[in-house]
């Protein structure tokens, strides 16, 4: 079984209801442990510690609010989990097929074949195998800190290929044995969607959902966008620079997330044609119509040169990109057609 990554989560929530007026101002995140509007959750989710704020003027709305939003969390958290041994990715992922697959797996599994053709292969949910090895490699004492041998990556990315997974309504398999799914690429911003989407169904506007991806609904309440920080992957508290999000949402990936060694060479974001780590940037992050979209790309923009990256940003609608490199150095690339 894959040990949890150790890392917090977030979900934010300012938001009004409809006919309830605008959440004043002094509402803004950085204040908000003194207001009384603020409702609070503290958990874990898809196996890491989880936060969930709702910034509301209603105490009664906000519970129920809370209530749905976690409802729906561990609801597709018994589908995507890679912790939960009943969890139908770990069902299919043991069994190499699954009958009846739930929904919400044909359909995040069917657009992770779209994120990978758009990105050329980098971004793949079958490197399974690669954090498995890995793991399995940096765990064991006296490890070799060069990392796992040439012979054994090579044999653990025989079983790696986005082509090998039959997705169908009613089945998904693998084409080749020992092959497994990870949806931790892109499931955070898909759940993260999905609580935006139940909050905008519910009459909520004004919204920032953040649960390590972040998704805005409509601008801020005080009529201008929402400001998000992208963070400096080499300061622990370090903002780079200051976005702004109105109806987008922004997702950071990196290496630096999870090292499987003190030296930090080798991290948790995999190259599915070669098995080696994601060194290219420190970071990626992009902003796009959904978390989803964002997530994904984060995730494969590690692997790609720019040129590359510029083309899927195209090809998904994607808004922007930024990379940074070694000193804070940050890279541009917008899409021209958003």
């Amino acid at each position: 079984m894959t040990a949890p990554i150790s890392r917090r989560r977030f979900i934010r929530i300012a938001g009004v209801a409809a006919g309830l007026g605008l959440v004043p101002l002094a509402l803004r995140l950085g204040a908000a442990g003194a207001s009384p509007r603020l409702h609070r959750w503290t958990g874990v989710a898809l196996g890491a510690d989880a936060e969930l704020r709702i910034y509301h003027p209603d105490a009664t709305a906000a519970a129920m609010l809370i209530d749905r939003s976690l409802a729906e969390i561990r609801r597709l958290e018994r589908i995507f989990s890679l912790y939960d041994e009943t969890s139908a990715l770990r069902r299919l992922n043991r069994a190499g097929t699954l009958e009846d697959p739930p929904q919400e797996l044909v359909q995040l599994l069917s657009d992770c074949e779209r994120f990978s053709r758009a990105t050329g292969g980098a971004f793949d949910v079958t490197v399974q195998p690669l954090w498995e090895l890995y793991a399995a490699h940096f765990s064991a004492a006296a490890a070799d800190p060069r990392g796992p041998s040439a012979a054994s990556i090579d044999a653990t990315v025989a079983r790696v290929g986005h082509h090998g997974v039959t997705v169908a309504p009613n089945r998904i398999s693998f084409e080749r044995p020992g092959m497994a799914v990870t949806l931790n690429g892109v499931a955070q911003g898909y759940i993260t969607d999905r609580v935006a989407e139940l909050l905008r169904a519910n009459g909520i506007s004004h919204t920032l959902v953040d649960m390590g991806e972040i998704r805005a609904l409509d601008g801020h309440p005080s009529g201008r966008p929402w400001t998000v920080g992208l963070k400096d992957p080499e300061r622990e508290h370090g903002i780079l620079r200051n976005l702004e999000l109105d109806n987008q949402a922004l997702s950071t990936s990196g290496g630096y997330g999870t090292a499987f060694d003190a030296a930090g060479r080798f991290n948790h974001i995999f190259d599915p044609a070669t098995g080696a780590c994601a060194n290219r940037y420190r970071s990626v992050s992009v902003v796009a119509p959904t978390a989803t979209v964002a997530d994904a790309l984060s995730t494969a923009f590690c692997l790609m040169p720019l040129a590359r990256c510029e083309a899927a940003l195209k090809d998904l609608g994607a808004t922007a990109a930024w990379f940074v490199e070694s000193g804070g150095v940050i890279i541009e690339r917008d899409n021209p057609l958003s």
